[in-house]
Parts: C-alpha cells; sequence; structure tokens
C-alpha cells in the first residue's frame, strides 16, 4: 500500500546539499511525553522520529515587536515584507523590522476566533503586475473562507480593483477552522487549503465532493477550476477540489526542487499531521485520524488505516499545533529543503529532515522564546521571518 503514497523523485538534485550524515537520525525522539493514544503508526517512522541537532550556529532576534496579529507573510521582489494582519489590514515591513506602509481596502472580514484577515501571497509575476492575493473569513448569513485579489496602488496604500475570487461552500456559522494558505504552482495558479470549520455538524463535509471546506482547492487567478482537476466531470462534486479530508490545514508548502506539495494540519487531541498531497487524494478526515476528541473518546470508529484514503507522512501525539510550514532555502546549508514548521501550542519551530519523501529527523528550535509561531518565510536575503501570535516579528539568521 505505501508505494501508492510515495512517488519517486530525484532524490540526487534534491539532496546534493546535504551530507548522508546529516540525513540520519542521531539521537533520541524530541516527544517525550505521554501520547494521548495506543494508536500503532501505518509504518517505522511514522512518529516519533529520532531527533538531529544542528550544528550551524544561528541567531534569532526580535526586529518588530508591534505587529497587529501576523497570519501570513510573503517576501516582495525588492526585499520588504507583506504581512497580513488578522483583524483586517496589511502592512510592508523592511528587514530591519519597521513598517514602512499601511494598506488598506480590503473586504470587511469576520475577526472572530479562528476567522480575521488570514493568508498572503504575492503574484509570481508582482514585479510587473503588482498583483496581491489573500485568504479571509467572509462575513454574512454564516461566514466563509474567500480568496480575494487586488493590485498595489503604486503609493502602496491600497488595494485597487478589489475582487473576490472564490468562496468556500457551505456558509457557516461561527469562527472554527477555516483553514488556510496559498500556494502557487508552476504555472501561476492557486492551490488553497480549506477547512473543516470545527464543528461536528459540518466536518463530515471534509468527505462530501459537493463542499469545499476540509480541501485543497485548485483554481487560476480568475478563480476558475484548473481544467485538469481530478473531479472534473465528476456528478455532485465541485470541479476546484484537488484532494479532500482534511482538518484544519494551516501548514502549506510546495517543494522548490520536485514541485511537489506538502501540507500540515491540526488533529484534535493528538494527529497533527504532515501529508504529502496526492492529486485526488483522501486523507481521511474525520473518519481516519490517530487524534481522539477532546474530550477524550474516539473520533467516530477510531479508525487510524482505511483502504483508500492516504497515510500522513508523519504525524505527532501530543499536538504542537502546527500554524505554519515553509521549505528552507536560506543560507543555512545543513538545512536546505528541510520542511520548517512553525509550532502553536508546541511553542517551537521544528525542524524535519525529508529523505525519500519519509521524515528521517526531527529538531526542536527555538523553544527558550516560548512563542506561538504562525507565520514564515524565507527572504530574498536568505534569512527566516517569523511571526507570533504575540505580535513579534522574529528574523533567524546565520549567525
Amino acid at each position: 500500500m505505501r508505494s501508492k503514497f510515495y512517488k519517486p523523485l530525484a532524490f540526487a538534485a534534491l539532496f546534493a546539499s546535504v551530507s548522508t550524515a546529516a540525513l540520519a537520525q542521531t539521537g533520541a525522539p524530541v516527544e517525550t511525553s505521554k501520547a494521548n493514544t495506543n494508536y500503532p503508526p501505518a509504518f517505522a517512522g511514522q512518529t516519533r522520529i529520532g531527533s538531529v541537532k544542528s550544528k550551524t550556529a544561528y541567531t534569532a532576534t526580535v526586529i518588530n515587536s508591534d505587529l497587529t496579529g501576523p497570519w501570513g507573510i510573503a517576501a516582495l521582489p525588492d526585499g520588504r515584507l507583506l504581512i497580513s494582519g488578522k483583524p483586517g489590514s496589511m502592512q510592508i515591513v523592511n528587514t530591519a523590522g519597521k513598517v514602512v506602509k499601511t494598506i488598506t481596502g480590503f473586504p470587511a472580514v469576520q475577526f472572530q476566533s479562528q476567522g480575521g484577515l488570514l493568508d498572503v501571497a504575492v503574484d509570481p509575476q508582482f514585479a510587473k503586475n503588482r498583483m496581491v492575493y489573500w485568504t479571509y473569513a467572509q462575513p454574512g448569513e454564516g461566514a466563509t473562507l474567500a480568496v480575494a485579489k487586488g493590485k498595489l496602488s503604486a503609493d502602496e496604500t491600497k488595494l485597487e480593483n478589489v475582487k473576490v475570487i472564490w468562496e468556500a461552500f457551505p456558509r457557516y456559522k461561527g469562527g472554527g477552522q477555516f483553514g488556510s494558505r496559498i500556494v502557487f504552482d508552476k504555472l501561476g495558479n492557486l492551490f488553497i487549503s480549506s477547512g473543516d470549520r470545527q464543528s461536528n455538524d459540518i466536518r463530515v463535509k471534509a468527505q462530501d465532493l459537493n463542499a469545499t471546506t476540509g480541501k485543497i482547492i485548485h483554481i487560476t487567478k480568475e478563480g476558475k477550476p484548473v481544467t485538469d482537476n481530478p473531479f472534473i466531470g465528476k456528478a455532485d462534486a465541485k470541479p476546484e477540489i484537488y484532494a479532500l479530508g482534511f482538518r484544519n490545514p494551516d501548514g502549506f508548502a510546495m517543494n522548490p526542487v520536485t514541485g511537489d506539495l506538502w501540507e500540515a494540519e491540526f488533529g484534535p487531541r493528538g494527529g497533527d499531521e504532515i501529508n504529502l498531497i496526492q492529486k485526488g487524494g483522501n486523507y481521511g478526515w474525520p473518519f481516519v485520524t490517530y487524534g481522539i476528541e477532546y474530550g477524550g473518546s474516539k473520533v467516530y470508529d477510531g479508525i487510524q488505516q482505511k483502504e483508500g484514503t492516504v497515510q500522513p507522512v508523519y504525524y505527532w501525539d501530543p499536538v504542537i499545533s502546527p500554524g505554519c510550514m515553509i521549505f528552507y532555502t536560506g543560507n543555512i546549508a545543513e538545512w536546505k529543503n528541510n520542511l520548517i514548521v512553525g509550532a502553536l501550542s508546541g511553542s517551537h519551530i521544528i525542524r524535519l529532515v525529508i529523505q525519500h519523501n519519509k521524515v528521517v529527523g526531527e529538531e526542536r528550535l527555538l523553544e527558550d522564546k516560548k512563542e506561538r509561531w504562525r507565520c514564515m518565510a524565507v527572504g530574498k536575503d536568505g534569512n527566516i521571518y517569523a511571526g507570533t501570535d504575540s505580535g513579534k516579528l522574529y528574523k533567524i539568521a546565520k549567525q
């Protein structure tokens, strides 16, 4: 079964910059707390892999302490950072941490619980078209996840010709689990991660192809389904769906070497996952999970493996709450092409070493900062810029 879920890659190219020794686990697992369940993993190394330790010295410096609800971050072509604020605006921040512009002109957001102005991404052709894309909790008769775009004005203070290009279906009351992140594919189309909206009476729609909650969405810049999406032409299926069966996918990144799409999501109590996204894949939620309900009972029948569903590459129990995720492309050679995951409840940054699409080593970084890591990007200068729920912006750089 496993060969169905792990396709061959050009591994020589992927790991040319990393020594064989750096790929191997070298210590005890970083997680020492008792798991919530006794569920067995589907394969060796799917959870609690051995630890690795960075040999390169690095620094983590707070360069701004006054951001308001940073949720998404994107590097502009000139090296400055575009940071979304959950209450409903964006700021341009230079790499010294100074706010140089505040951008307005956004549609109203439902700033409640997990809702607000969420992810931000700049068009791959931004230098020519100045287009910005973002996700947000759209208010109304029940809120929903929406994707919008607009052109950054010449004075960088507002978005012009704003257009909502996609809305999740169905709408639902409350402010839980919208997702969501934006990733551009190599053709300039958008992948969107859409949350299940959390409550028991809607989360089952993560398995419903006539709903776009709990899904990975693949749309054009105009919001149309990408023409080779897997469910186009299928009765009672939304044509923009690319994959299904997700809970709250807040981590989303494309491997810059292979083009593979990866996702990180929250489990309930246990069962946070890292997934390699396959076109048309069913990732099982809410009927297949390594987690349990917050109250301690099984989630439905307590199934962890089911024919026709894709196993996570890796999972955590207890949870770490993966709030964001990037593939590292910066200046520290031993981190190249590692997955860097920002943990919220875990209050640390996770470095996952990947080999043959499996996790072979895990490291916890910056545990001493005790921050909830919400958004990250590798800057044009090769440093990581990371925003926290406390409103801080960190620069993580090679010493």
